[in-house]
């Protein structure tokens, strides 16, 4: 793995760091069409405010994109994250400690 590489990868483990940010990728990832309505996965147990926070964050991170669709935003996962975080920990895998 490049220095380039662990950057980006340790910036979206980070993001995913937070318990509150896991369950609303978590969300995203498993709706129905791969997208959700920030209106669909706000039950997390926190205010809506930080419901936007968390998914700023995780939007900073390049961990999901978003486009406003009216009053509301609708969240999806990049294609290429999953893909890359999954080669990514395929690959830790194989390493033994």
């Amino acid at each position: 793995m490049s220095a380039d590489e662990a950057e980006v990868a340790a910036k979206m483990f980070k993001a995913l760091g937070d318990p509150v940010r896991l369950r609303l990728f978590s969300a995203v990832a498993s709706h129905e069409g791969g997208e959700a309505c920030v209106c669909d996965i706000s039950d997390v147990g926190v205010s809506q405010p930080t419901v936007s926070h968390h998914l700023k964050k995780l939007k900073e991170a390049g961990l999901l994109s978003s486009e406003r669709r009216g009053t509301w935003v609708y969240y999806r996962v990049e294609p290429a994250v999953l893909a890359a975080m999954g080669a990514l920990l395929s690959g830790a895998a194989g390493v033994s400690a």
